[in-house]
């Protein structure tokens, strides 16, 4: 569903992601770990189109981003670090905005049943965003996800900032979205999350993917060794 081939970024002669290559099939729920800088913002943007490669190819489903924004556009949703949501609008009321932007009309009980399989508590679905925890907003970020029918989806440190409750609700909803056939990249510093939800685990140093390995192979100490000694 996710193909890196050779992809690189430079940037006025720094090269900021050199020769990347590595797929993500369905299903699965691939971590990218490494240091800022070390270049996993620059493949998330790569893939959405927000930039353009100076060599390579970024594809998702086997299409090319770059010359097909419109389509690749349609197939993927993204997660920031900070959702950016209307504090003055209710969770719902986002929902329902957000996803009219993407070209989807729900009525209020699809709306509602999209927040609620993203673990958003009924109660909170008619409460104003500004009154959300950074883990509430993560939900309705991943029920915007839901109401586009992404089959894959993109997170850049989803779980910065979450306490640990929240973090083991964030990590149980992405397992279930992955059993459903969704591919998901998720770029974080997270060592012991990466190891929970993650399918494989990727270690980026300066631009270059180093390591990749099967998380069922590793254990989170023994993942946190490998990180500190790659980096």
């Amino acid at each position: 569903m996710i193909q890196a081939i050779n992809l690189t970024k430079t940037y006025n002669g720094s090269t900021a992601l050199n020769g990347v290559s590595f797929e993500v099939k369905r299903g699965e729920v691939f971590c990218l770990l490494g240091q800022n800088g070390a270049g996993k913002t620059t493949t998330i943007n790569l893939f959405l189109g927000f930039i353009e490669a100076s060599a390579g190819k970024a594809l998702i489903n086997h299409v090319e981003v770059r010359p097909n924004l419109s389509e690749t556009n349609k197939m993927l949703a993204y997660i920031p670090e900070v959702v950016q949501l209307y504090g003055n609008l209710t969770g719902i009321e986002n929902l329902d905005f957000f996803s009219r932007l993407a070209g989807f009309i729900y009525k209020q009980d699809q709306l509602a049943r999209f927040l609620t399989k993203a673990g958003l508590q009924e109660e909170a679905h008619g409460k104003h965003l500004s009154t959300y925890s950074k883990g509430m907003r993560q939900k309705v970020g991943i029920a915007i996800a839901l109401s586009k029918n992404a089959d894959v989806i993109f997170m850049d440190e989803p779980t910065s900032g979450l306490d640990p409750k929240a973090t083991a609700e964030f990590t149980t909803i992405c397992k279930e979205l992955a059993k459903e056939g969704k591919s998901i990249f998720m770029a974080t510093h997270d060592i012991f999350n990466a190891v929970n939800v993650g399918s494989r685990i990727g270690i980026m140093k300066s631009g270059r993917l180093v390591q990749e390995l099967l998380t069922a192979d590793i254990s989170a100490n023994q993942l946190q060794q490998l990180y500190l000694e790659t980096i």
